[in-house]
Formats: C-alpha cells, structure tokens, sequence
C-alpha cells in the first residue's frame, strides 16, 4: 500500500473535530538531512535492546533446518496423480500442443525434407532441332 493511500485513509478516519494544523505550525521533512535522520533514528537500537546477547533467542537444531531445506523427491506424488486422472486427451490435440511448445528457434526444429529434384534435360531430341532448323531458317 503506498503511503498517499495510507495518508488518506487516516484523513477519513480521522475524528471531525481534529484537523490538519495551520501551514504555519508544520514541519517540513523534505530535505536530505531529514531522510538520513530519519534513517539513523530507525537503525538505532532502543535502549533495553542490545543485539549483543542470545537471552530470548529461539536455538534452532542445524539438522531440522537441514531437513526442512533438502531437496524432496516428488516423483511418487506425482505419478500417482498423473495416473489418477483417467481423462486422456485426443492425438492430434496432443501433436498441436507438442508442436506449439517445440522451440521456436531454427537449431530447435527438425529439418525439413526437401523435394528432390528432377534431373533438368530437354524434352527435344537433336533430330528435333534440325528439323525445326530446316522448317524455320530454310537451311541445311
């Protein structure tokens, strides 16, 4: 919650006989000065609280905290769940979902299978151009 909302929230709840003090009577906390006091008042322990001494202090075992923190195996959860769940979904579905999910980049996607192409010959044999020749020039 940012503190314009907190400050108008306490407007609101505010009693209707008490108001703002006159703009003359406030204070200003607006400089540098006042954010690093500000800052060394917070940082500054109390006076009946020394951080030096363990007194109230909670001792935690090393090896509960290491058991709460080792990496747990789930794989036995959750394949009872996965097994559990008698809906199966249809293969195509599955296939569009498979292909959606595939990597997006070109090292990520299997190659695709090019049409071989036909050897490039001519249709028309040698006899074919010569009569062409003969027919279109009118010689030989």
């Amino acid at each position: 919650m940012s503190a314009s909302l907190l400050r108008r929230g306490l407007e609101l709840l505010e009693a209707p006989g008490r108001g703002k003090a006159p703009p003359g009577l406030q204070r200003r906390r607006d400089g540098p000065r006042a954010a690093g006091a500000a800052r060394r008042r917070k940082a500054a322990p109390g006076p009946g609280k020394s951080k030096a001494t363990i007194k109230g202090r909670v001792v935690k075992s090393a090896i509960e905290e290491y058991h709460k923190k080792k990496a747990m195996n789930h794989l036995r959860a959750n394949l009872q769940y996965m097994t559990n769940g008698r809906c199966v979904a249809d293969k195509a579905v599955t296939q569009q979902v498979l292909t959606q999910n595939r990597g997006r980049k070109s090292k990520d996607r299997p190659p695709e299978k090019k049409a071989k192409k036909k050897p490039e010959g001519t249709v028309f044999t040698e006899e074919d151009f010569r009569k062409f020749e003969r027919e279109y020039f009118g010689t030989l």
